[in-house]
């Protein structure tokens, strides 16, 4: 039997352990947690997404906004996890989002193609697949078959451009499709492949052109938060239960008027 020294010394260690334990725990919870930090890429596409400069880029979500925007910043703000948001070109962050735990990119059209490559939380908003002529064009369309020989203004990683190129379309794509409503006005394409809001929204903001005709529309898709396959699933659950939540308390519809 140990003496009341030596018990007591006995007492002490145990505790000085007992709290080494206490703080080691404490920080393989704070490395969980860490890990559990979500990256989340957008484009500047106005009005869904759009940075605050104008620019192509931002590095924050203060500096990014849109109709989209403000629906993901609900949607998180519902839930616990930390989070970055970033905007950079699309085809880049299509690319880097894919194969990466805790990344996902908005807002992505989700369609059958796409289906596999991604977990779907959503959705958010709609587009429109609208194909446009110049202000000065009389290019008439009865169908999608009507534009067979017309040359197509897009972008790559855009989902619009890139069926139009898989159905056989002669489509011209760049980088951006912020440079497309002046192609349309010099001559360099007959038509512009792009969403019913946004068209007439780039040409003007950026080039001043307005008067863009609709000649078709020919399709409309559901847009989503899309994370990586790596992801997991349970952060993707929450999150659209997060988005159910904020829709049912009728945020979303509040974020959507407000962009009206």
């Amino acid at each position: 039997m140990p003496t009341e020294p030596a018990a007591l010394s006995s007492m002490i260690m145990k505790a000085v352990k007992s709290g080494a334990l206490i703080l080691a725990l404490a920080t393989l919870g704070q490395t969980a947690f860490a890990a559990e930090r979500l990256y989340i890429f957008t484009e500047n596409y106005p009005p869904y997404n759009a940075s605050e400069s104008g620019k192509n880029f931002a590095h924050n979500e203060d500096d990014i906004t849109g109709i989209c925007t403000d629906m993901v910043k609900a949607m998180l703000a519902r839930v616990d996890y930390d989070y970055v948001m970033k905007m950079r070109a699309w085809s880049y962050a299509y690319n880097w989002v894919q194969g990466r735990e805790n990344h996902g990119l908005f807002c992505t059209a989700r369609t059958e193609e796409r289906e596999d490559l991604f977990q779907w939380v959503g959705p958010l908003a709609s587009i429109k697949w609208t194909l446009f002529a110049a202000p000065d064009s009389d290019i008439k369309l009865d169908s999608l078959e009507d534009a067979k020989g017309l040359k197509i203004a897009g972008y790559k990683g855009d989902v619009m451009s890139e069926y139009l190129v898989s159905q056989g379309f002669n489509v011209v794509m760049d980088v951006s499709g912020d440079v497309n409503p002046r192609r349309l006005t010099l001559g360099q394409a007959d038509l512009w492949v792009t969403d019913g809001l946004v068209g007439p929204l780039v040409a003007k903001e950026e080039h001043g052109i307005t008067g863009l005709k609709p000649v078709l529309v020919f399709r409309e898709t559901p847009m989503y938060l899309a994370f990586s396959t790596n992801t997991d699933p349970a952060i993707v659950a929450d999150l659209q239960k997060a988005l159910d939540e904020a829709r049912k308390a009728g945020d979303i519809e509040k974020i959507v008027a407000s962009y009206e």
